[in-house]
C-alpha cells in the first residue's frame, strides 16, 4: 500500500515537472533520453532503466498533446513553409514508438508492439503528406498478414528486396552527412540553413528507421497472437462411458461374487477348467510331454530288434524260417500290395 501511494506521489511530481516546462525543453529531454538508453550498458530490464523509460515517454506524450493544441502542422502546407524551429517536432511519433519498444513487459508485450506500431506509421504517413522523402507507406498488419497467405510472389520479394537495399545505402549517406552537421549544431554555432538541414537528415533517418522498425513487429505480431490462441483455454474433450472391468478370478469364492453382475466374463476357476476337460479327455496327452512319449516308442523299437538278434544267435529254427519266409515275399510282392482300402 505504501508503495502505491509513493509511486502515486512521484507520478504527480513528474507531471507537475513536465507541465512547468517549455515544449522544446520537453522535446529535448526525451530525445536525450532516448539517445542515453540506446547507449547505456545497464540491462534494459532492470527497474531504473524501466522508470527512466516511463519518464521520457511520459514527457513526450505532453509534448504531442500540446503540438496538437498548437495546431503547428496542417495538412494543407509543404515542408518548405514549417518553421525550422518547428520541424524537429515532426519527429514525436518515431521517438515515441522507439521508447515504446523499449519496455520489457512480457505480460504486455502485444499491446506494446501494436502501440510502437501506431506510432511508427503515424510518423511515416505526417512524413509522406510533407514529401520529405520517397517510400510506401505500409499495410495495416492484418492486410499485410493476408496478403503474405497462398504462393509468394517472387516480383514483389524482388522488389522488397531491392527496397531494402536503397533504404540500407540511404540511411548511410545520411547518418554521414549528419555527422558533418552536428557538431556545428551542437556548437550552437550553425546557422539556420544548417539547422533544416540538420532537422531534414534526422526525418530521413527515421524513416528508414520507422519502415525496418514496422516489418520486424509485422513479423512478430502473428508469434505472439498464436500463442495467446495456444495459451487460451480449451473446451474439455466428451465424456466417454465407463470401460467396464475384466476380472480374472483366482478362486470359487471370487468367482461367484465378482461372476454376479457380469454374465459375459469368466467366471471360472482354473481348477474347474481342468476338471472339465478331463471328464471329456481332451487334455493333450493327459499331461505327458510328447517328448517323453517319443522317447519310450523309440526304446520298445529296439528292445524288440535285440529280440530278434538274439533268437538269429541262437539258431532258433522256427524263427529263422519265418524270417526267410518273410524275405522270400517281400522280394516278390511290393510294398502295399493286396490293401484294397488304396484302390481308386
Amino acid at each position: 500500500m505504501a508503495d502505491c501511494e509513493a509511486s502515486a506521489e512521484s507520478l504527480q511530481a513528474s507531471r507537475a515537472e513536465q507541465d512547468s516546462l517549455k515544449l522544446s525543453e520537453l522535446f529535448e529531454r526525451g530525445w536525450s533520453a532516448l539517445d542515453e538508453l540506446d547507449s547505456t550498458q545497464d540491462p534494459l530490464s532492470s527497474h531504473g532503466i524501466q522508470d527512466r523509460v516511463q519518464r521520457a515517454i511520459r514527457g513526450l506524450e505532453t509534448a504531442s498533446r500540446r503540438v496538437a493544441q498548437l495546431e503547428l502542422f496542417s495538412r494543407n502546407e509543404e515542408l518548405e513553409e514549417v518553421c525550422t524551429s518547428e520541424l524537429k517536432y515532426l519527429l514525436l511519433p518515431a521517438l515515441l514508438g522507439a521508447l515504446t519498444l523499449k519496455q520489457t513487459s512480457r505480460e504486455r508485450r502485444l499491446e506494446i508492439l501494436q502501440t510502437a506500431r501506431n506510432y511508427f506509421v503515424d510518423y511515416l504517413q505526417r512524413c509522406k503528406n510533407y514529401n520529405v522523402s520517397q517510400f510506401n507507406i505500409p499495410k495495416c498488419f492484418g492486410e499485410s498478414e493476408a496478403s503474405g497467405l497462398g504462393q509468394p510472389n517472387l516480383v514483389a520479394m524482388a522488389a522488397q528486396r531491392q527496397a531494402k537495399i536503397e533504404r540500407y545505402r540511404q540511411k548511410k549517406e545520411v547518418e554521414a552527412q549528419l555527422e558533418a552537421v552536428k557538431k556545428a549544431v551542437e556548437s550552437g554555432k550553425a546557422d539556420e540553413e544548417t539547422s533544416r538541414q540538420f532537422y531534414l537528415l534526422h526525418l530521413r533517418r527515421w524513416i528508414s528507421q520507422s519502415l525496418e522498425e514496422v516489418e520486424s513487429i509485422d513479423q512478430e505480431l502473428p508469434i505472439l497472437k498464436n500463442m495467446g490462441a495456444l495459451k487460451s483455454p480449451r473446451p474439455p474433450p466428451p465424456s466417454r462411458p465407463p470401460m467396464r472391468p475384466f476380472i480374472l478370478t483366482k478362486d470359487a469364492v471370487q468367482a461367484q461374487v465378482f461372476g454376479a453382475g457380469y454374465p459375459s466374463l469368466p467366471t471360472m476357476t482354473v481348477d474347474e477348467w481342468y476338471s472339465q476337460h478331463q471328464s471329456h479327455h481332451v487334455l493333450p496327452d493327459q499331461g505327458i510331454p510328447r517328448k517323453v512319449a517319443m522317447e519310450e516308442d523309440r526304446d520298445t523299437v529296439e528292445v524288440q530288434e535285440e529280440q530278434k538278434e538274439k533268437q538269429i544267435e541262437t539258431d532258433d529254427q522256427e524263427s529263422l524260417q519265418k524270417a526267410r519266409s518273410w524275405d522270400d515275399y517281400k522280394d516278390t510282392h511290393r510294398r502295399g500290395y493286396g490293401n484294397r482300402h488304396n484302390m481308386g
